[in-house]
């Protein structure tokens, strides 16, 4: 990838330092404010333009104290053009509610960038639990 993306790779990981410790405004910075910017992350349904991602980030920063990032796993990352991604495994050290006791948390993260005015901005964010195999039955609903 170009060194400017994994510059706002690097500050993308700083932001989300600061976002298990209750601060979600650097990560706010870096998500684009296009209409089709979008953010689904594991605590509910998908959200799209600025004031719904917003919102989303707002929540769920909002529950999070005292964190730490313990480390980001590469799976995959590829750039062309105006359009990057990359695909990690982020664990961290997470306090939820004042009171908890910090617990760990891994997420599978697919991330899309795109440019913007001669930086790299967030179009699209997808977070979930499923670090581990799975059977086909956990997909299914009654």
């Amino acid at each position: 990838m170009q060194a400017d993306l994994e510059d706002v790779v690097q500050r993308y990981h700083q932001a989300l330092e600061a976002f298990v410790s209750g601060d979600s405004s650097p990560q706010e910075r870096l998500f684009s404010r296009r209409e089709d910017v979008t953010l689904a992350n594991p605590l509910g349904p998908p959200a799209r333009g600025w004031s719904e991602v917003s919102e989303a980030l707002h929540r769920a920063c909002a529950q999070l104290s005292d964190g730490e990032m313990l480390g980001f796993e590469r799976v995959s990352g590829s750039s062309e053009g105006d359009f990057a991604y990359i695909h990690e495994i982020e664990r961290a050290r997470v306090k939820v509610g004042g009171a908890s006791p910090k617990r760990l948390s891994s997420l599978r993260v697919t991330t899309i960038f795109t440019r913007e005015h001669d930086d790299w901005k967030i179009l699209h964010r997808h977070a979930d639990p499923i670090t581990t195999p799975r059977s086909i039955e956990s997909t299914l609903q009654d």
